[in-house]
C-alpha cells in the first residue's frame, strides 16, 4: 500500500525515523572500530591458523556485522532479511558456546548432547514463533512530508510471541553461563590438588572463558531488556525522548552484543592458547640453551 500524507503532526515519526538511521550509523562504526582494533589479531589467530568450524564462524560473524549496520541504515526494507540474519547470528554464537562448554567440560559426550538438544528446541521454538509472527506483518510505503519511509505492522496483538523469543534465548544463555561457572568453580577447587603450574595454566584457561563470557552474558540480558521495553507500546507512546533514544540504544548493543561480544568469545581463547604456545617455546628454547652450555663446558676442558 502506498500513502502519501503531508500533515505537520507527523513531523516527530519523520525525526524519530531520522535519529534510527543515525542510531544505525553510530552502531556500525562501533562494530568497523572494533574491526580495526582487531584487524592484527585477527590476521594471526584467525587467517593464518588451520581453517576450522570456528574459522567460518568467526568470519561469517565479523564480516556480516560490519554490512548489518549498512542494512539498518536502508531501513524497513531490509526489515526481513534483518530479522534472518538475527536468527543465523544467535544460531551460531550458540554454536559457540557449545564447542566452549564442551571444552571446559572435557569432551563430555553427556554436556555435548544435553545441550545439542536444548539448543536445537530453542532455536526451533524460535524459528517457528517468527515466522508465524512475520506472517502478521503488513507493510506500507509513506511519502510523509516529502520523507519516503516504509513502515510495518503486525495485523494482530502478536507482543507475547516476540517476547517469547527474547524468554527463551535468555533461558538459554542462563543456562549456558551456569554451566561455566559451576564448572570453572569445580576445576578451581581441583586446582588446589594440582601441581602449581599445572594448576595455573588449567586456572588461567578458565578465568579467561568466565571473563569473556560473563561479560557477553551481560549485553545478552541488557539487549533483552531493551527489546522488551521497545515492546511496550505504553513506554514508548508515553515520552517521546525514550521512544527515540530506545531503538538507537537498542541498535547499538544489539550490534555490541553480535559482532563485537560474539567474535571475541573465539579471538580470547585463541590469544590465551597462542601465549600459552609462546611460553612453553620459550621455556623448550631456554632449556635447550642451557643444556648446550652445560655439553660444551666439560668439551672444552677435555680439549
Amino acid at each position: 500500500m502506498f500513502i502519501v500524507l503531508s500533515d505537520p503532526s507527523l513531523w516527530p515519526t519523520i525525526n524519530q525515523n531520522r535519529a534510527v538511521g543515525y542510531w544505525s550509523i553510530a552502531a556500525s562504526i562501533v562494530v568497523v572500530y572494533d574491526w580495526v582494533l582487531t584487524l592484527g589479531q585477527e590476521i594471526e589467530l584467525i587467517w593464518k591458523q588451520r581453517w576450522s568450524l570456528m574459522t567460518v564462524l568467526y568470519l561469517v560473524i565479523r564480516y556480516i556485522g560490519i554490512l548489518y549496520p549498512v542494512m539498518s541504515i536502508l531501513g524497513n526494507d531490509m526489515y526481513y532479511a534483518m530479522n534472518g540474519i538475527n536468527i543465523v547470528i544467535f544460531a551460531m554464537l550458540g554454536v559457540i558456546m557449545i564447542f566452549r562448554l564442551y571444552a571446559m567440560y572435557q569432551g563430555s559426550r553427556g554436556i555435548l548432547i544435553f545441550l545439542v538438544i536444548i539448543f536445537l528446541a530453542v532455536n526451533i521454538a524460535c524459528g517457528v514463533i517468527t515466522t508465524i509472527a512475520l506472517k502478521h506483518l503488513v507493510g506500507e510505503e509513506l511519502i510523509l512530508s516529502g520523507t519516503y519511509m516504509c513502515s510495518y505492522e503486525f495485523e494482530d496483538d502478536i507482543q507475547l510471541l516476540t517476547s517469547m523469543i527474547w524468554m527463551l534465548n535468555t533461558v538459554w544463555e542462563a543456562l549456558a553461563l551456569c554451566l561455566s561457572v559451576w564448572i570453572s568453580v569445580k576445576h578451581f577447587r581441583d586446582r588446589r590438588r594440582l601441581s602449581p603450574s599445572t594448576g595455573s595454566t588449567i586456572g588461567d584457561c578458565f578465568t579467561v572463558l568466565i571473563k569473556s563470557h560473563v561479560l557477553y552474558f551481560a549485553s545478552f540480558v541488557g539487549v533483552s531488556c531493551l527489546q522488551l521495553s521497545s515492546l511496550s507500546t505504553k513506554l514508548t507512546n508515553s515520552n517521546f525522548v525514550v521512544a527515540q533514544i530506545l531503538p538507537g540504544a537498542l541498535k547499538i548493543f544489539l550490534g555490541v552484543e553480535m559482532f563485537v561480544l560474539g567474535p571475541h568469545l573465539i579471538l580470547s581463547i585463541r590469544e590465551y592458547h597462542a601465549k600459552l604456545v609462546a611460553k612453553s617455546d620459550a621455556e623448550t628454547s631456554m632449556a635447550s640453551i642451557v643444556f648446550q652450555e652445560r655439553v660444551h663446558v666439560p668439551t672444552s676442558s677435555t680439549v
